[in-house]
């Protein structure tokens, strides 16, 4: 081509997406953008030619002039073909020159540029270098052809019919699969050489790629094979073997021999697995019996058979394990003290059943890993929460597919040791179905005269579980079942109260958080005030797990500001705690400033502690209507309706009307009524408050009181009074009455909480009359004769 008189020509523009099209190359190519079937009809109405270039963004379908590469090649439509259906042309060009667009207008009906000529830069370059170059461009592509299945071997004659170091290295990048980069690279070079030279790498480095492929294909294909004969030569060994009855097993079968009569167990489990080994031995290849059997005599030998761990002799060792692990929870601790000095004295005695019953949140499951750790034994927890399989406990029957050994015997091979201690975590929310009981399960297990023999249904030999340490776990023991609970000793694990939970934070919980996130004392420092705070105004339970994960969000509060040089350590102080936590979650129980009529605290206990609960009463003229309100459960219904018919039978002693259960409609309410409420505890306040609202005598609002009443007034004991005596020291109450049944519990109460509160023990409602009511003395309520003088209720209250 002569060079043109004028050096820009616009031109039509065509993007390519993934081709390049090199000076005096051939490419054939489909079109259906609008803007390229624009441009081609634009080429076709003058001298049909037609800038090519490759866009950078093959996902652009509207490529705007940043995404186009400025240099291409001015070419020549030699073909167009228009397809039948659709919007698709098949254009055939040829490469003439290359060139550079130096303006592009990206218009849709069309693409144009102004295109300028780009020629070959000269270069001093000697004749030999250049064929030398040419020469090694070809040696590569010839072996590009031959690596590549896909390529025609007879384009090596079109090189080497025009030996031109031009047409070479277009040619060749023309035809060597480069991606769009290294082509676009190869096109914008002018001088020949330096072409020569860049593509003499790049073939290299794709030859390399190349052989690479090839190997790693034949070495796939190899493996193929391989794994083909093996098969072939497998199924033939199976019927060689079928013909001899030999099931290739022979040296399994005497090492699984060896084994077993290596194992320190009785005649009687030896005689079972080389039973089941014989049978093993019977079986042809490949069968599912011989799988099942096999598996059967692994799980057997995984068992530790003889292996026990020692137990650590010494007592004090394991108490100050005790002590730095846990604060307080002085009952367990000393049961286990006393387990130890017994092994001591009787190396003899069996394992332990200890079952430890408390709220959530309070150390039971992490008292008893300590008491592993102390005590030297392993470890094992399996969680019971959920459990409604009785083949969990006890195992499947091998004869099923994929039967395995139930939890306690997996317990003993996670341990790999015969005497570890194994924690039932959530004994009590073992559940039960048509599968059956896996409460009825683990009497066996438990049973110290029984576990000795424990039948495992996947082993069907006996195992000795007596040297096992058991601790069970549990909330509440009302859904333990009887019979289970008879067989183990029951340690209650009480709610802490905030000074033990100010200690124990201090102690365990801030250390612990400030290791996990990477805090030094010097960088968080927690003031006690500060840490009471966080107790009684952003949490309300029995345990320390929400108070542990507060002190967890400081830390990470503090972690944050350090890491991004906000502050160098964090100094959290009382009354500072909103800005880190936010507002308060609880607000404090505060003790009412005046008495008033039919308004009386009582005091519940709830999943997370005690808790204080008001009680009202409203006598209205009415006709005898008694009304319950407050989500109350039948045993509180049932203390109400005996609490009214005491007040009936008293009515003239009390000073009341004999007739108010006619005239009167009485309602008892318990405030927050989104609460479940039940229990007998209410009965002694829901009296208080009717005797109140009917007499008209104001209550003291300093006065708490807890136990159930019968029909003739007299207070049965409750349950809870350490966790009740804690709340009421919180709401700010001076008096507590409690059933004179109950009197002996006070010696289990915090030793705090017995200085700051006055309790009244009582075992009738008529002997805490004036403690409760705030009546003037020449008009009291009148007392029955059975009960003791006015005098003398007045020393019970002193």
């Amino acid at each position: 081509m002569s060079k043109p008189e004028i050096e820009i020509v616009k031109m039509p523009l065509l993007a390519l997406r993934g081709l390049s099209v090199f000076p005096g190359m051939l490419l054939t190519f489909d079109v259906e953008r609008p803007s390229s079937i624009g441009a081609l009809d634009m080429a076709a109405k003058s001298d049909q030619l037609i800038f090519l270039a490759t866009q950078k963004n093959l996902t652009a379908d509207m490529p705007e002039e940043d995404d186009i590469y400025h240099i291409g090649t001015i070419c020549r439509i030699r073909q167009q073909l228009r397809q039948p259906k659709g919007n698709v042309c098949r254009v055939m060009v040829e490469g003439i020159c290359r060139a550079e667009a130096v303006s592009i207008d990206t218009e849709p009906k069309g693409y144009l540029a102004e295109v300028s000529r780009l020629y070959d830069k000269d270069e001093r370059v000697s004749e030999a270098k250049i064929e030398a170059l040419i020469r090694n461009c070809i040696g590569l592509f010839e072996e590009y052809l031959r690596l590549n299945p896909e390529a025609v071997t007879e384009q090596i004659l079109n090189v080497l019919a025009n030996p031109e170091p031009s047409y070479v290295s277009d040619y060749i990048s023309q035809h060597v699969h480069f991606n769009i980069g290294d082509k676009q690279r190869l096109l914008e070079c002018l001088y020949p050489s330096r072409r020569l030279t860049l593509l003499s790498k790049l073939l290299t480095s794709e030859l390399n790629i190349m052989t690479l492929e090839k190997e790693l294909s034949e070495a796939t294909q190899e493996q193929m094979t391989q794994n083909q004969r093996e098969y072939y030569l497998r199924e033939e060994m199976k019927i060689i073997q079928a013909e001899l009855g030999d099931d290739g097993l022979v040296d399994d079968i005497a090492e699984y021999r060896e084994r077993i009569n290596a194992l320190p167990v009785n005649d009687e489990i030896r005689e079972k697995l080389l039973k089941e080994l014989s049978r093993l031995q019977k079986q042809p290849f490949g069968s599912s019996e011989a799988a099942v059997l096999r598996g059967y005599i692994d799980t057997c030998l995984e068992i530790p058979w003889g292996i026990y761990t020692e137990e650590t002799k010494d007592i004090e060792k394991a108490r100050k394990i005790l002590d730095e692990e846990h604060f307080g929870l002085e009952k367990v601790k000393e049961r286990v003290l006393q387990y130890l000095s017994v092994r001591r004295l009787t190396p003899d005695v069996k394992g332990g059943l200890l079952c430890l019953v408390g709220p959530p949140g309070t150390g039971k499951t992490s008292i008893a890993m300590s008491i592993a750790k102390a005590t030297g034994r392993k470890l094992v927890r399996v969680s019971l929460g959920g459990v409604h399989d009785e083949a969990e406990i006890r195992g499947h029957r091998k004869t099923y597919i994929g039967s395995m050994p139930g939890r306690i015997i997996n317990g003993i091979i996670q341990a790999k040791s015969c005497n570890p201690l194994m924690v039932l975590d959530e004994i009590d929310k073992l559940g039960s179905d048509y599968k059956g009981d896996p409460g009825a399960a683990l009497l066996e297990a438990l049973d110290p005269e029984q576990n000795s023999t424990f039948r495992d249904n996947f082993l069907e030999i006996p195992f000795d579980l007596s040297n096992v340490f058991f601790i069970t776990t549990a909330n509440s023991l009302d859904t333990i079942p009887i019979a289970l609970l008879d067989r183990m000793e029951v340690i209650e694990i009480s709610s802490y109260t905030d000074e033990e939970k100010l200690q124990i934070a201090k102690g365990h919980l801030i250390p612990k958080q400030r290791k996990k996130h990477g805090l030094k004392a010097n960088q968080l420092r927690i003031s006690d005030d500060a840490i009471k705070e966080i107790i009684r105004s952003y949490t309300r339970e029995s345990g320390v797990r929400l108070l542990e994960q507060e002190i967890a969000a400081v830390c990470r509060k503090a972690a944050g500001g350090i890491a991004e040089d906000k502050f160098k350590s964090l100094i959290l102080k009382q009354g500072k705690l909103e800005s880190i936590l936010g507002p308060a979650k609880y607000k404090p129980d505060q003790i009412r400033v005046t008495d008033e009529v039919g308004l009386v605290r009582g005091l519940a206990y709830t999943s997370v502690g005690g808790e204080v609960l008001d009680v009202e009463v409203a006598v209205v003229d009415g006709t005898g209507k008694l009304e319950l309100t407050g989500n109350l459960g039948d045993v509180m219904k049932e203390s109400a309706k005996a609490a009214v018919t005491y007040i009936r039978s008293r009515a003239h002693k009390l000073g009341i009307d004999p007739d108010f259960y006619k005239n009167k409609d009485i309602h008892i309410h318990f405030p927050e009524a989104a609460v479940p409420k039940d229990g007998p505890s209410a009965g002694i306040t829901v009296t208080i408050a009717l005797i109140s609202a009917l007499t008209g005598t104001p209550v003291r609002s300093d006065v708490a009181m807890t136990g159930e009443i019968t029909l003739r007034g007299r207070v049965l004991p409750i349950g809870g009074l350490r966790e009740k005596t804690m709340a009421a020291l919180r709401a700010g109450v001076k008096t507590v009455i409690i059933p004179a049944d109950n009197e002996s519990d006070l010696e289990e109460i915090d030793q705090m909480v017995r200085e700051k509160l006055r309790f009244v023990p009582t075992d009738h409602v008529d002997k805490v009359l004036d403690v409760a009511l705030r009546y003037d003395r020449e008009n009291s309520i009148c007392c029955t004769p059975e009960v003791p003088a006015q005098t003398e209720r007045c020393a019970v209250r002193q």
